[in-house]
């Protein structure tokens, strides 16, 4: 247009054409499609993540992507971004004076609670969940019909055995964590008991984050249809959650990440979507 010294308005209004037919158009990139389908493919096996932690898993697999192309792809496919989580109080004492017990140190506070599911036949179990609240990492699930103070107990002196004994452990005023027998055995091999006040869930606020990750990203969309179903499939998700799961307070890093047997092989580029097909959740 420039060079009859037209305007390119002028010309496309005369000539009937659009002013986009004129300009370059984009060619996009030649592993868009490729990338399309492995975002879409780990939105699917992990329902609940962002954009983000799918980013992560993105460059874990050997994919050189930065956020942004990945919430443009997000966007476009129409792919559902979670609920933000619901701000929770800070741990302040009943007068508002100092800050309740935090964690300094891995092994110094530990937390514990139970959640409950049924199996496909409507019959209910329980989950005892521990967490190191300083790491964050998912230290034991265990997981029965029925769960009373001497499977604590019998939980707790496994762990003890396995990573020593915590300064602290944390719970609710459940009868299975204020029994006699729990709090004396406690006492005796050196650890100390630290309960919240009564009817303040908050003040569990590890525990309590860790349970709601576990309900929304698996026990909402899974059937379990016997108790050793859901042994396996619960374990498998701990796993994940302490070795692979991005948490976006480890600039979305996993928090105990599998250790690689030395000399690791080069890093090759692999595709969600065609790899791992084994982890991939079965589908009822």
């Amino acid at each position: 247009m420039k060079k009859y010294g037209v305007k390119e308005r002028l010309a496309c209004r005369v000539l009937g054409q659009h002013r986009s037919t004129q300009r370059k158009a984009p060619k996009g990139r030649s592993d868009d499609a490729a990338l399309t389908a492995d975002i879409i493919e780990l939105a699917t096996q992990h329902g609940r993540y962002g954009y983000r932690r799918i980013t992560a898993l993105l460059r874990e697999a050997g994919w050189l992507v930065n956020v942004k192309r990945v919430e443009r792809i997000w966007r476009q496919e129409g792919l559902k971004v979670p609920a933000k989580q619901p701000k929770r109080g800070r741990l302040w004492l009943n007068d508002g004076s100092c800050v309740r017990l935090r964690p300094e140190r891995p092994n110094h506070v530990w937390s514990y609670d139970f959640v409950e599911d049924r199996t496909h036949n409507g019959r209910k179990f329980r989950m005892l969940n521990i967490v190191d609240e300083f790491t964050r990492e998912c230290l034991c699930i265990r997981i029965d019909r029925k769960l009373k103070s001497s499977d604590v107990i019998d939980v707790l002196s496994d762990l003890f055995i396995l990573r020593g004994v915590p300064g602290h452990i944390r719970s609710d005023n459940g009868p299975e964590f204020i029994a006699k027998a729990v709090r004396e055995w406690i006492t005796a091999v050196g650890a100390r008991t630290a309960f919240i006040e009564p009817g303040s869930p908050w003040e569990n606020g590890y525990c309590e984050s860790f349970n709601s990750k576990l309900r929304d990203e698996l026990l909402n969309g899974e059937i379990f249809y016997s108790l050793a179903e859901a042994r396996i499939v619960i374990e498998g998700w701990r796993q994940h959650y302490n070795t692979r799961r991005p948490h976006s307070a480890l600039s979305y890093k996993p928090l105990a990440p599998a250790v690689v047997p030395w000399p690791a092989a080069p890093p090759q580029p692999a595709s969600p979507a065609t790899s791992n097909v084994a982890d991939k959740p079965t589908m009822h």
